[in-house]
């Protein structure tokens, strides 16, 4: 079974993007799109305090009708982040995204973030890993 340690060493791009809680909605949504991502993580003083996401922009910034340039990350981010460990495994990755209905997953150890996990690497992992299931046991039907 593949770990999240080894899916965040195969992930092309292993840096953290992060905001401060006192970025605006507008700095990090910039952020988003340069680095072409769906999420980041809201650290203070390297502390694990939020996340924020496409979905939370939706949903608490501009339904709510929310400035973009004057509203402060830490009003529509999402407070309660569920997160994994290296040594957890995907079939636990995915039982979370699926019960708590999330698309992204901090990776913490020892009180760090080192990585983010998103639905997508989780599929990507499992695509890869019955791609080789599959190639091993077409081997073995035609060395028979």
């Amino acid at each position: 079974m593949i770990s999240v340690k080894k899916i965040l060493e195969d992930k092309p791009i292993s840096v953290v993007f992060s905001v401060p809680p006192t970025a605006t909605v507008i700095e990090t949504l910039h952020l988003m799109a340069e680095k072409n991502i769906g999420a980041v993580v809201v650290l203070e003083n390297e502390n694990l305090v939020g996340i924020f996401s496409e979905r939370d922009y939706a949903r608490k910034g501009i339904i709510q009708g929310r400035k973009a340039k004057s509203t402060p990350i830490s009003e529509v981010m999402t407070p309660k982040v569920f997160t994994v460990s290296c040594d957890m495994s995907i079939q636990e990755c995915m039982q979370l995204f699926s019960q708590k209905k999330i698309r992204h997953l901090p990776v913490v150890e020892n009180d760090r973030v080192v990585g983010v996990l998103s639905i997508g690497d989780i599929v990507n992992s499992i695509m890869f890993e019955q791609k080789v299931h599959i190639q091993f046991l077409e081997q073995y039907i035609t060395q028979s």
